[in-house]
């Protein structure tokens, strides 16, 4: 193997190499240091002239007198089955104390295009017991649904939530959870690993942890890392994974540290102009496919800056998903947890994975009646605000309660509090008793009502 000493410039992660024989883009490297330290690399730009070499880690050490040897393959994730309850750095290598892992399979971490025709239709409902989500913006098999946020908002909390207690009520599958954590504290690993062994979660979960004082490089791995091992007990192994990464924030900030390094012209807000591609090429490995038993379902959380939801980040994260989760900075300062606003976000696959033989009957209805009194309940808190709520009429004020149940009965609930669909809907009902019969069989019917408002069961 030839080994190249003919490095021009180091600039931030990025080595310049002249002279080099033809490579192929994205080719693994390996960098010798003078002492005979080894580090990684990968190929982010080649052409007859030079080569620029991205490094995995940190780049003290590297200069002129650095060897550069090409490896002749892309970078391979070692996957396992007994990588389940395992917890690993960014790049994928144990940190957990346990043995290094001995894999079944080497796989590309670009993966390879799903063929449009070759994906199902997700339908498979997935309960996550929050009650917002399921109730109002329903998760299912085969999604991709975000959840926006912002600085300081209990984001993480709602992720590991969702770790804990996702699952298929009725479904004898196996399911598993590959959570990637980019760019965050120390502080927060260390929440993140207390809260999985805790628990019990890690058993079922497959953990990548990319610290804040990790190279930028190494995050812009962390989830093709993650979507490969969540690849592999899907497609091969048979598991339905939910895939949960966080933050995409932390992952588009090091694209743009890295374009910089490049002296790439910038996009909007400094953002590299390809950064919609890059997003879809991880969005886009969540599906079913046809034949195959697994599912890949992605939750990507990012934290919007300014709580912006129009900054580049959340706007192009929107084009490629389908719907959102807003968590809303007015609820956190109410004291709700979990403060999911449901009037801005949106389930875009919702319809196919609830009714009758799925959820209840009355799933939609209930929905569409929640979601219709709330936000009535929240457009009147503004002309309280105006002409005080004695000017209001008494239908009015019914719906200006209604609003304040939804977010103190509905909306609220315990960190470890896991609601059934069942218990969600019924929550619903139990409001609806503050509202008038003549309001609700304005959205749901007859017979919906006579089987399931509290005023009609036995």
């Amino acid at each position: 193997m030839k080994e190249y000493k003919t490095v021009s410039k180091v600039a931030g992660p990025l080595l310049f190499v002249e002279k080099t024989e033809p490579v192929s883009y994205e080719e693994q490297v390996s960098l010798v240091l003078a002492d005979g330290t080894m580090k990684r690399g990968q190929v982010l730009d080649t052409s007859e002239d030079l080569v620029v070499v991205q490094c995995f880690e940190t780049t003290t050490g590297l200069g002129r007198d650095t060897g550069v040897r090409f490896l002749g393959e892309t970078f391979k994730m070692p996957v396992s089955k007994t990588m389940l309850g395992r917890i690993l750095s960014g790049g994928g290598k144990p940190i957990d104390g346990g043995p290094a892992i001995v894999p079944d399979k080497r796989l590309d971490i670009n993966g390879a295009a799903i063929n449009p025709y070759a994906r199902g239709t997700p339908r498979d409902f997935i309960q996550t017991g929050i009650s917002t989500i399921d109730g109002t913006n329903t998760l299912v098999r085969g999604q991709k649904l975000p959840i926006f946020s912002s600085a300081g908002l209990p984001h993480n909390e709602i992720a590991l939530q969702i770790a804990r207690q996702a699952k298929v009520p009725g479904s004898s599958d196996e399911f598993a959870v590959v959570f990637a954590a980019m760019g965050i504290t120390r502080e927060e690993a260390n929440y993140f690993m207390a809260d999985f062994e805790r628990t019990g979660a890690l058993e079922r979960a497959v953990v990548f942890l990319n610290l804040a004082d990790d190279p930028a490089v190494e995050r812009t791995v962390t989830p093709r890392l993650a979507l490969t091992t969540a690849e592999y007990l899907a497609y091969e192994l048979g598991y339905h994974v939910l895939v949960i990464l966080t933050d995409m924030t932390n992952y588009c900030e090091a694209l743009r540290q890295i374009g910089a390094a490049r002296e790439e012209v910038p996009g909007r807000r400094g953002y590299p102009g390809y950064m919609y591609t890059d997003l879809a090429s991880i969005y886009e490995r969540a599906g079913i496919i046809k034949g195959l038993k697994g599912s890949v379902t992605q939750i990507p959380i990012l934290t919007m800056p300014g709580d912006d939801i129009t900054h580049p980040i959340p706007d192009l994260t929107g084009y490629i998903t389908e719907g959102q989760i807003v968590i809303s900075p007015e609820l956190h300062r109410k004291g709700i947890y979990p403060p999911i606003n449901v009037l801005p976000s949106l389930s875009r696959l919702m319809n196919l994975g609830i009714g009758k033989g799925m959820t209840r009957d009355d799933h939609k209805k209930v929905s569409d009646m929640m979601y219709s009194g709330y936000a009535e309940g929240v457009d009147l808190r503004g002309l309280v605000a105006i002409v005080g709520k004695d000017a209001l009429s008494e239908r009015d004020q019914k719906f200006l309660e209604f609003a304040d149940a939804f977010e103190n009965k509905f909306v609220r609930q315990g960190s470890d509090e896991d609601r059934t669909i069942a218990q969600t809907l019924d929550v619903g009902w139990g409001m609806f008793t503050q509202l008038p019969e003549s309001e609700l069989e304005k959205r749901i019917d007859r017979d919906l009502i006579k089987t399931y408002h509290p005023n009609y069961r036995k």
